[in-house]
């Protein structure tokens, strides 16, 4: 079974990352109340496609937990039954965690396939903690990790709930995603643990190990002022005006945000300079580099061309793989310094 779980590890961090892209692709879409309870989808596990199925329906068998719509409010199934030619009050109760009662199928089913692979993700996660059993004897941190990761991955489902019931909360949304990055870290060092024979291919320094990790440090403070600025833009956007005037009156965070990538793109450059004058081999920088500007071409498309579909997602989504990035070098220079002694 020990050959299985650095595979196992691998698919749930792809996973992990869908659920990211998936949840980008939440906000790129205002998606984020598509399922207004949790766990399920309108008291479903597979949510409705018409809103005829959550209107009241005579001679029907609703079952306990069951959701439908009346006079812009969710009522809740009590109990199992079967209704009658007429609606009876008797038979339900007032969803109470908050007041949103709009359905739209797209929203819906785009919020429902980010709780899949969130699902999906969470099945990997504890996969690769029942294989890590087969180190115990030999290595039982790897076991008290991978539960850590799936601690972790139980933390972030109860905060898409506390999400969608506190109606897209900013803190918290931010506080997932931060949540998300951890996950990762932590999955990147499994994975790392397990190649780093393979890593042999650069030296250390103790200019580029601190420029790295003040260049991690930087980058997720720039995703946290990024969520200051995707909220603005998600509130302006609710209104119903068109893209053009999203960034008009733009929000201090807008230039901090902005104003903070050029610090980021300089500590980066700072570290190809490093890895380049020192030969310290740090290969994967290339790709540190190609992210950083994709990054900053994503972000100028967003405000120069008013939000071109996909934007925001990838803008997302480069953040996350370029935190990913970061952190694995951070984890190849500390590596370094352990060969190098």
């Amino acid at each position: 079974m020990k050959k299985y779980f650095l595979p196992i590890t691998k698919i749930a961090l792809v996973l992990v990352y869908l659920v990211i892209v998936a949840g980008a692709l939440v906000r790129m879409t205002g998606s984020g109340m598509g399922c207004p309870d949790w766990p399920k989808c309108f008291g479903y596990y597979i949510p409705p496609t018409d809103e005829k199925e959550l209107l009241f329906t005579p001679n029907r068998v609703y079952k306990k937990g069951m959701v439908i719509i009346k006079e812009e409010t969710l009522l809740v199934a009590k109990t199992d039954f079967t209704t009658t030619a007429t609606f009876s009050k008797e038979d339900w109760e007032q969803y109470t965690k908050h007041d949103y009662a709009i359905f739209n199928p797209s929203h819906t089913w785009v919020e429902y396939i980010n709780r899949l692979f969130g699902a999906l993700a969470g099945i990997a996660c504890f996969a690769s903690f029942i294989v890590s059993f087969w180190f115990w004897k030999t290595n039982k941190k790897l076991v008290l990790y991978t539960f850590i990761i799936c601690f972790l991955m139980g933390f972030q489902a109860w905060l898409g709930k506390t999400v969608v019931d506190s109606v897209l909360n900013p803190v918290k949304i931010t506080t997932h995603m931060l949540a998300a990055f951890l996950i990762v870290g932590l999955q990147l060092y499994l994975i790392f643990y397990f190649q780093k024979s393979q890593t042999k291919g650069y030296n250390y320094h103790s200019k580029f190990k601190s420029a790295i990790i003040v260049t991690l440090v930087l980058t997720l403070v720039q995703v946290v002022l990024g969520t200051a600025v995707r909220e603005h833009v998600d509130t302006i956007s609710e209104t119903g005006l068109p893209k053009e005037t999203w960034l008009q009156s733009p929000t201090l965070s807008f230039y901090i945000h902005r104003s903070f990538s050029i610090l980021v793109t300089l500590a980066i450059a700072y570290l190809v300079y490093l890895n380049s004058k020192l030969k310290l081999g740090y290969t994967k920088i290339k790709f540190v580099v190609a992210l950083v500007v994709f990054e900053i071409l994503s972000g100028i498309a967003m405000y120069y061309f008013y939000f071109p579909f996909g934007s925001q997602t990838l803008h997302i989504v480069l953040s996350s793989l370029l935190f990913g990035f970061l952190f694995y070098l951070v984890l190849e220079s500390f590596q370094s310094r352990k060969q190098l002694s």
